[in-house]
């Protein structure tokens, strides 16, 4: 008899096959097996969607814009009661086999073409970042790894616990996986247990000091799993899903005491604008869970922020908040090249560190090596997928670019067979702003970080560089990569070499390790903020100030919870859909 897991997989081939067969066949209004309420955004109505006709044909009582991370499960889990509208502006992930396959994981992050998946943009400190622009957010184009937030997370933001435990699991039954342990992940084990960071902790998705094993996103035989597979817990006869339906601003009624939230104005693949409208019901609700990037901006286009700003940029005044898009913060991350003269096996994170002193220490194996990719990627590190290049704005231009690109296209192919060690900051205390630059929603806001500007993350990064070195020092990585135990001047420049960019070295980078963590800082994608507890949202995540209006994703921590924030945000979303249906119908919710 077939395993479960072999099940599964045939079933999801077939969808690809069926989706595949629908596309050439130019039927790709409906995405068939299992997701008949996905369909493109060209195909909603808006003949019964007008102030005049609220509660008609095409009004629902909860419109959720972004079906990422978060988007997602709280999207099915409020249609198990309620009409619900999720607008993505991305398009499936199913078909696409570099979202799919851990093989291709650099492919999409690589891809910056206006269609891709991934959205890169480039923060004000010169550090490429990457921005999910697809059905499942973040978890279509990430490492995969999974954890869950620490127990005094969760008490600070003030949680139900009892929720919380019964949201998680929610989530871990329906698309996490025990991973396939690779000989690199074996190595940096038993190296973090030999330099202290200890107990070892086995297995385990909780977020415990120490040395531990997380979960994955992607199974046993290298195919991701994304917040999108939660939409199949939602119910279809009150679920609709537009793709390509990229939301423009949120409708507001301003006659009253305070704003009120209406309905969206998006629009389609073809660009052609809809209108998408609330029942008349003070409790139905616009929720955005657009991201950290994605939802102050959606903000600020909509006329909720600073009122010099929105004056400036000519968008109309619907609250004035200075809050808006401020606190804005990333894990600064660096890096440590690990040369190997053996073979490398392919592995993103599967095993962390989890120190005391507010660091986290990772690692990623076996990318550059085949024939067809080495041209476009170095793996985890690589430059094209918003890892490493921290060239300053001004510096930025086609002559420059033009040059790293040559540059890097001729570095050796062995240059990169080996692995990289990943130094996290936990908890930055530096933190930064975002704004627009222009009122189109399609481009990216100006964004900036702030990296290593507070003395205390640059001396937790210099303490968290000391132990990586140490890391790659130790008899388990030299056993393993047959490769001589390295001074630490020779490891740093190394990994400077590897760190390719634009930003011209600093001749103290292996001797100030302040200076390395400055010039080789780069990104792991868990920038949160702009839209924090208590200035623009309330406890409960609905925007200040305005009726009918809430926020669901990351953009409202101060702090990204876990070494991995992907299994708290699945889980926010389906915590806050438990919340709000108990809240609105109590026991008769069912949930």
């Amino acid at each position: 008899m077939a395993s479960a897991g072999a099940v599964k997989l045939f079933l999801l081939c077939l969808v690809l096959w069926v989706y595949t067969l629908s596309s050439c066949q130019g039927k790709q209004n409906f995405y068939p097996f299992g997701y008949p309420f996905i369909k493109k955004a060209s195909t909603f109505s808006t003949k019964s969607s007008s102030f005049s006709s609220i509660g008609g044909e095409n009004a629902y009582d909860y419109i959720v814009v972004g079906g990422g991370t978060a988007g997602c499960p709280l999207a099915a889990t409020l249609s198990q009661n309620f009409s619900v509208l999720l607008l993505e502006r991305g398009g499936v992930p199913f078909a696409n086999p570099n979202i799919s396959y851990l093989s291709n994981f650099h492919m999409t992050l690589a891809d910056t073409s206006p269609t891709s998946a991934s959205q890169y943009f480039i923060s004000t400190d010169g550090v490429l970042n990457s921005r999910g622009r697809v059905l499942g957010g973040g978890t279509s184009i990430n490492a995969g790894f999974y954890t869950r937030a620490s127990t005094r997370f969760i008490k600070k933001v003030g949680w139900d616990e009892k929720l919380v435990n019964e949201s998680y699991p929610w989530v871990e039954k329906q698309i996490v996986h025990s991973p396939k342990v690779a000989p690199w992940q074996v190595a940096l084990r038993d190296s973090l247990l030999d330099i202290g960071v200890s107990p070892f902790n086995g297995f385990t998705y909780d977020h415990v000091y120490g040395t531990k094993i997380g979960g994955t996103i992607f199974d046993q035989f290298g195919r991701r799993h994304t917040a999108a597979e939660l939409l199949l817990s939602g119910n279809p006869q009150m679920l609709t899903v537009l793709v390509h339906a990229t939301v423009q601003k949120v409708l507001f009624d301003t006659s009253g005491k305070s704003p009120k939230a209406m309905g969206v104005i998006f629009k389609d693949e073809n660009g052609n604008q809809h209108q998408a409208f609330l029942v008349n019901n003070p409790r139905s609700e616009v929720i955005l869970s657009c991201g950290a990037i994605g939802t102050p901006q959606m903000l600020l286009l909509s006329g909720i922020g600073p009122r010099a700003e929105l004056k400036r940029m000519r968008i109309p005044l619907v609250l004035d908040n200075e809050f808006v898009g401020k606190g804005m913060a990333d894990n600064p991350l660096n890096t440590i090249f690990v040369p190997s003269k053996r073979p490398v096996q392919q592995s993103l994170i599967r095993t962390v560190g989890i120190t005391k002193f507010g660091v986290y220490i990772e690692a990623s194996s076996g990318f550059g090596q085949s024939n067809d990719s080495i041209h476009f990627h170095h793996g985890m590190m690589s430059a094209e997928i918003g890892q490493v290049s921290t060239i300053p704005p001004k510096q930025r231009t086609p002559e420059a670019i033009q040059a790293y690109i040559k540059r890097k296209k001729d570095l050796p192919h062995e240059a990169f067979k080996g692995g990289f060690i990943l130094e996290k900051l936990a908890r930055p205390i530096s933190t930064g702003h975002l704004s627009l630059i222009n009122t189109n929603v399609d481009d990216n806001p100006s964004v900036t970080f702030n990296y290593f500007k507070h003395p205390k993350d640059l001396h937790r990064c210099v303490h968290g560089i000391r132990m990586a070195t140490k890391v790659v020092q130790s008899e388990y990585f030299t056993n393993f990569t047959q490769c001589d135990n390295q001074t630490v001047e020779k490891i740093l420049n190394m990994s400077v070499a590897a760190n390719v960019n634009l930003v011209p070295k600093h001749p103290n980078d292996t001797n100030s390790l302040k200076q390395f963590c400055k010039d080789t800082v780069i990104t792991i994608w868990h920038y949160h903020g702009g839209c924090h507890v208590g200035k623009v949202v309330t406890p409960g995540y609905r925007v200040i100030g305005i009726q009918r209006l809430r926020i669901v994703d990351g953009s409202t921590f101060d702090e990204s919870p876990g070494t991995n924030p992907q299994g708290t945000v699945l889980m926010m979303g389906r915590y806050m859909g438990l919340k709000i249906l108990r809240k609105r119908l109590g026991k008769a919710a069912g949930v």
